[in-house]
């Protein structure tokens, strides 16, 4: 049986305006990351209110780069929800540490609040709410538990672009939330807007998002486009081992 027929999950929404941004950009030189990045980046940042944002080439490594932030160790525990994708798991198991998974509210399909913080032992280094299909998650409740705890409130976007919660964007800092937070984003093929492959670190805190910056190319301590331009030197150091997740 050969199949004739095709029923997408959802159909990127590409015209030419991205055709010539594309054009502009092989024209450019810079085909990887570069000013059409940084731009992205900066826009981004102003439609969510963050005040930084790292490109990266996924939803997954940006959850990766932001739990070796949060300096994520074996043997920790994150809680998150059952009801995801399996990088929201994997990533944790990157660090040999252990996923904590606890149920979710039958209303929204959300972790639900209580059940997580029952679930918080000594070992618990943060929390991974998942926005599940553009439904966000009890913010109040779970940035109002991190901050009791101590815990970093990393949040799991991927479906909530552009979704707000208490008229504040997803991608913003909670209200009541201390600085130890980040929110990932995923730019795939079926999502509301698409790089093909990408994501993004959206965070208030200094400290985390350069090293997400360091960590997402090789731990180099200045990417190519401020070695390039006037934002410094050619001259840059190799600070830590790690990985390959900029975005081109």
């Amino acid at each position: 049986m050969t199949r004739t027929t095709f029923l997408p999950f959802a159909l990127p929404d590409i015209d030419d305006t991205e055709f010539q941004q594309v054009r502009e950009a092989l024209e450019s030189g810079w085909i990887t990351t570069g000013p059409k990045t940084r731009e992205f980046e900066a826009e981004f940042a102003a439609k969510v209110g963050a005040k930084h944002t790292i490109a990266v080439n996924s939803c997954t490594a940006a959850m990766h780069l932001a739990l070796e932030a949060i300096g994520l160790q074996a043997d920790d525990e994150v809680i998150t929800s059952p009801y995801t994708f399996a990088a929201t798991a994997e990533v944790i198991r990157y660090f040999n540490a252990k996923p904590v998974l606890v149920d979710i509210c039958p209303q929204d399909f959300n972790v639900n609040p209580a059940l997580l913080e029952a679930a918080i032992t000594p070992r618990t280094k943060a929390i991974i709410p998942v926005h599940i299909a553009g439904i966000p998650a009890n913010l109040a409740a779970l940035a109002e538990i991190a901050t009791r705890h101590g815990l970093a409130l990393i949040e799991d976007a991927a479906h909530a672009f552009p979704v707000a919660f208490n008229d504040r964007m997803i991608g913003s800092r909670p209200a009541g939330m201390d600085a130890n937070h980040a929110v990932c984003f995923s730019f795939y093929a079926t999502k509301t807007i698409t790089t093909g492959e990408g994501g993004m670190i959206c965070t208030d805190n200094d400290e985390l998002a350069e090293r997400c910056r360091i960590m997402a190319l090789h731990g180099i301590s200045k990417d190519a486009w401020k070695r390039y331009t006037a934002e410094g030197s050619w001259y840059y150091e190799i600070v830590a081992p790690g990985y390959k997740y900029n975005l081109t």
